[in-house]
């Protein structure tokens, strides 16, 4: 577990000094915050704070997941393609470290990144009780939806990147897939015929989610996001065993 620790603090620290994880950052809070205010000629129940309206919690949350298809793969493609291009993968590989402990101390640091990141929308939550009555259990329940969905996004990055050398085809890969669980299958929940509708509601990222943003705790949901992170870290691990003995 110590060294697994001291992976995840190398990883952590790599992100406070790494200009793209700001722009990522910057890009992800920018997008948050674009939800608050609504913009002339738009639907209003789209936005945060709409004067005359109850504050609407759910948009903001919906900003985020969506901001992650994008935001996850981007902050994880470089963790272990990276490593494979610059050939330093050896040398992490022939130190006293096991391919789980890489792959653990990789996602703990990118994972503490993340939650720093979250806590910069904690401004906003701010903004809404100066003007407004938000309902707290909402919020609760909704950044540790956000946490959830988090830790599994990120974990589908990691394993995307540990496919490939080239970090851009890392976050394509993780983009493809947070893609189609995230924004295809709800899309396709409504649109699509029976028995293909039930199917794509059952996998869809934004089907357990919502219920989180709704201020319930749906063990569901929480076996979902859990076992999709637990997955996708066991599939990083053996793509690293194999690449291993290559």
């Amino acid at each position: 577990m110590r060294k697994t620790l001291i992976l995840a603090r190398r990883e952590l620290a790599a992100y406070f000094v790494s200009p793209m994880a700001y722009v990522i950052g910057a890009l992800f809070l920018c997008a948050c915050g674009f939800k608050f205010a609504p913009v002339p000629g738009s639907a209003d129940e789209w936005f945060v704070m709409v004067p005359g309206r109850v504050v609407a919690l759910r948009p903001l949350f919906d900003m985020m997941a969506m901001a992650m298809v994008v935001a996850a793969p981007l902050l994880t493609m470089r963790l272990l393609s990276d490593e494979f291009r610059t050939g330093t993968i050896e040398t992490l590989m022939t130190a006293a470290v096991t391919d789980t402990q890489v792959i653990l101390g990789k996602f703990l640091g990118v994972l503490g990144f993340y939650a720093a990141l979250l806590a910069g929308t904690l401004p906003l939550v701010v903004v809404m009780a100066i003007f407004a009555r938000p309902d707290w259990g909402v919020a609760a329940m909704g950044y540790l939806g956000m946490m959830l969905l988090g830790s599994a996004f990120l974990a589908v990055g990691l394993f995307a990147s540990t496919l490939t050398r080239h970090q851009l085809l890392a976050a394509v890969t993780g983009a493809a897939i947070l893609g189609t669980f995230g924004l295809l299958m709800p899309f396709l929940v409504p649109k699509a015929p029976e028995p293909f509708n039930e199917f794509a509601r059952q996998v869809s990222v934004m089907t357990y989610f919502k219920d989180f943003t709704r201020g319930r705790l749906d063990t569901r949901g929480l076996a979902f996001f859990l076992v999709a992170t637990v997955l996708f870290l066991f599939l990083s691990v053996k793509t690293l065993e194999s690449r291993r003995w290559r």
